[in-house]
């Protein structure tokens, strides 16, 4: 019996998409899709603005971990101090050679005017009180104008909100397109959803307990050998560095999303992405020189690896499914 007129606009539905609408509801539908979006974007923009010193302390983690390899030993710094404000740490071999007959157990020298010859001069007088404690953190982070707070606040929010509101910037973006898209488009966007927000997790895990460590540590010791001291930095570059680097490295991980969608539209193979292989290592190596916020060698290097290493499990991917296919097809045949 022949398909009723009825059966076969929905199964053509089914297959080609959802329902047709006017040209005016799909405006509609876009205009609350956006204001969705936007809101739970100040949503979590606000939240993480309320969360701001917790978010410091995590961001400054990975400064704490690079500082225990990095921080000088007790009783190897000497402390420079003007009253209660401390001027600097000294190194105690430098002061040992400036000052020959200081005593070894001297912990902090402190700036004192002391009347010489009618005229009052600078002097430093040896405290013998116990060591002050030595630095958290590698580098001290601080703030010289009176807005830098506020500026890190909403770098802050910024970064923060973006990460926090993606999943539901997703769900409801995928609200609008996925209807109009068909049966196995929908399951392949859904699939490619899920995968790419693990991979950018991981990507960004990976970044802050590994090459966060690396690339702060590489930084302080390449200003040394510069000749400059790095004991204080800016707290807002620090965050915008941090921010941005995790960021960075969670895109970079969802360079196999990006590759197998083109093979599955047909512009990719696995022959073209094993004979590009030379090319890309050059390329990669490249755009990590650019997007590494540090731009410093080893950094570059240890952000390459892993997407490298992406390449390659996307090339793999692309053979099993191409085989899969060989086998289809041949299995169909007479």
């Amino acid at each position: 019996m022949a398909a009723e007129p009825d059966d076969i606009w929905q199964e053509d539905e089914e297959n080609e998409g959802g329902p047709v609408k006017p040209f005016l509801e799909h405006l509609e539908d876009l205009r609350w899709t956006l204001i969705k979006v936007f809101v739970s974007l100040a949503v979590a923009m606000l939240v993480c603005l309320m969360a701001g010193n917790h978010l410091v302390s995590f961001l400054v983690y990975p400064l704490k971990v690079a500082s225990r390899f990095h921080a000088p030993s007790s009783g190897s710094a000497v402390t420079l101090e003007w009253g209660t404000n401390m001027l600097g740490r000294l190194d105690r071999s430098n002061v040992m050679r400036w000052l020959p007959g200081l005593a070894t157990n001297v912990q902090a020298l402190q700036v004192v005017p002391v009347e010489m010859s009618g005229r009052w001069v600078l002097a430093l007088e040896p405290q013998l009180r116990p060591q002050a404690p030595e630095p958290e953190v590698l580098v001290l982070l601080k703030n010289y104008s009176p807005i830098s707070a506020f500026m890190v606040a909403v770098k802050l929010a910024l970064y923060g909100g973006l990460v926090l509101a993606l999943p539901f910037m997703l769900y409801f973006i995928g609200e609008f397109v996925l209807p109009a898209l068909k049966v196995h488009e929908k399951r392949f966007v859904l699939r490619a959803l899920a995968i790419g927000g693990c991979l950018f997790l991981l990507g960004m895990a990976f970044c802050y307990f590994v090459m966060l460590e690396v690339a702060l540590s590489a930084t302080v010791q390449f200003s040394s050998w510069l000749g400059f001291r790095a004991d204080e930095w800016r707290a807002e570059d620090y965050i915008t560095f941090v921010s941005l680097f995790m960021l960075v490295m969670g895109l970079s991980f969802e360079l196999p999303i990006v590759l197998l969608a083109l093979v599955k539209v047909g512009v990719l193979d696995y022959q073209k992405l094993r004979a590009f292989r030379p090319y890309w290592v050059v390329t990669e190596l490249v755009l990590c020189a650019f997007l590494t916020p540090s731009g410093d060698p080893f950094t570059m290097l240890l952000m390459a690896i892993p997407v490298h290493f992406l390449y390659e499990i996307s090339t793999v991917i692309a053979w099993f499914w191409a085989r899969r296919e060989q086998r289809r097809l041949y299995g169909a045949g007479p």
